[in-house]
């Protein structure tokens, strides 16, 4: 009988795991990893602040875009076309793109100079062109069930970052010290780590996949909207978020106790970045790390790709959805499979992966603000959300969440 308990116990839990999970695990992709890792690197424990601070940022943005989602069974990019004037939808289309696509060839060749590290016999570029082929296909074959299966499992690979502080020496005290006590330094440098931390954190990409994943969501299970669905959705998106804070705290407490205590605080590449493990904190940090930039890759770029194709179909009224097959949605596969193309592309113009990643994070934190005024607007409208509006709490956090990326977004543009 205990043993039936448990296993019933285990299997909700399973299913509970819903969209946040895959939402959250995708935040630590490459891109994070380079921009938690360089922080790490370039300032020790000094930033592990932020895993704190963002997190109750990061849960109420997800939160209303969930929320959205849920109500309107609508994406973003839908509701912005029908309540908002046209330029509005123009410019999250235009701020939205490039940098989506960026991000795509940066974890792209990320993950292809990872594996060229742990097969060294073949080319970099040979890899980066294996996923992208392995990625278009499991994306346009499989079914929507399929692909959040294997998303979910996937999530597991992040589990390695913790691992790392464990088997390296780690100062527990100072790291406890930054953690809750932090040391604001008033430089570009600092600013833009904190910029870039806020933007691979708090990304737009992730606003609409979160909103069209709880219409899929809705529609998969056909779930009725009302405030018990609303409040296990609450619950799904805190524990996707705390998820992936806990990992990203630890990928700098990895970085910091390793790469900045052996004085090397810049980090160029992701091969760099994973080379440095291996003499400092052995053979096993060096493969774990490597790992977990192609298990994460794997993760966030069908959802990177997937947040671009949501928003032209609903841009351009094409059928959508990951729960149909390619013949019923070309547009939506087809935008799907080109922008990996051109995200494989961006390895042709000889750009630093690495410094790619964090341009990206940089460029987030730069355009975030828009879309999270846009989400707060829309999560206000009686007209759009009926009695599912913002309560106090939420707009109080929302117009922090806004006011704080703004403001240091100016101050790193005005110090640069």
């Amino acid at each position: 009988m205990r043993k039936r308990r448990k296993v019933k116990r285990i299997n909700y839990i399973r299913k509970a795991l819903g969209p946040s999970l895959i939402t959250g695990a995708s935040d630590d992709d490459p891109s994070g990893i380079a921009t938690y890792t360089q922080a790490g690197a370039q300032f020790g424990t000094s930033l592990l602040w932020t895993a704190i601070v963002t997190y109750p940022l990061i849960a109420a943005i997800q939160e209303m875009c969930a929320r959205i989602g849920m109500v309107t069974k609508m994406g973003l990019t839908g509701i912005i076309k029908r309540f908002y004037p046209r330029p509005v939808l123009i410019l999250v289309i235009a701020i939205s793109f490039p940098s989506v696509i960026l991000n795509i060839g940066a974890d792209i060749a990320g993950m292809g100079a990872v594996a060229n590290l742990l097969f060294p016999e073949l080319p970099g570029w040979f890899f980066s062109v294996l996923f992208t082929i392995l990625l278009i296909y499991s994306i346009i074959k499989w079914n929507y069930k399929r692909i959040s299966a294997v998303l979910k499992w996937l999530c597991i690979s992040l589990f390695t970052y913790i691992f790392i502080p464990f088997i390296t020496h780690t100062n527990w005290q100072a790291a406890l010290y930054s953690t809750f006590i932090p040391k604001i330094q008033m430089n570009a440098d600092y600013l833009m780590a904190i910029v870039a931390i806020l933007g691979t954190t708090i990304s737009p990409y992730l606003f609409f996949w979160q909103t069209s994943m709880e219409v899929e969501e809705v529609r998969e299970q056909h779930i009725i909207v009302d405030k018990r669905s609303i409040t296990a959705m609450q619950y799904d998106i805190k524990g996707g978020m705390l998820f992936t804070n806990i990992v990203f705290y630890f990928i700098i407490l990895a970085a910091a106790n390793v790469l900045f205590s052996a004085g090397i605080h810049k980090v160029n590449t992701v091969e760099e970045a994973a080379k440095a493990l291996e003499p400092l904190a052995g053979k096993t940090s060096y493969i774990l790390f490597a790992m977990g930039v192609i298990g994460t890759g794997l993760l966030a770029i069908p959802i990177l790709a997937g947040s671009l194709s949501y928003m032209m179909a609903e841009a351009f009224n094409w059928e959508e959805g990951l729960d149909k097959k390619f013949h019923e949605a070309k547009g939506f596969y087809f935008t799907m499979a080109v922008s990996l193309v051109l995200g494989l592309l961006i390895q042709a113009l000889d750009i630093n992966p690495v410094k790619a990643l964090l341009y990206t994070a940089v460029l987030y934190g730069i355009v975030a603000p828009i879309l999270i005024g846009i989400i707060l607007h829309i999560c206000n409208n009686k007209l759009i959300m009926g009695r599912y509006t913002n309560d106090r709490l939420t707009n109080i956090v929302g117009f922090f969440t806004l006011t704080i990326m703004t403001v240091t977004a100016i101050l790193f543009l005005v110090l640069l």
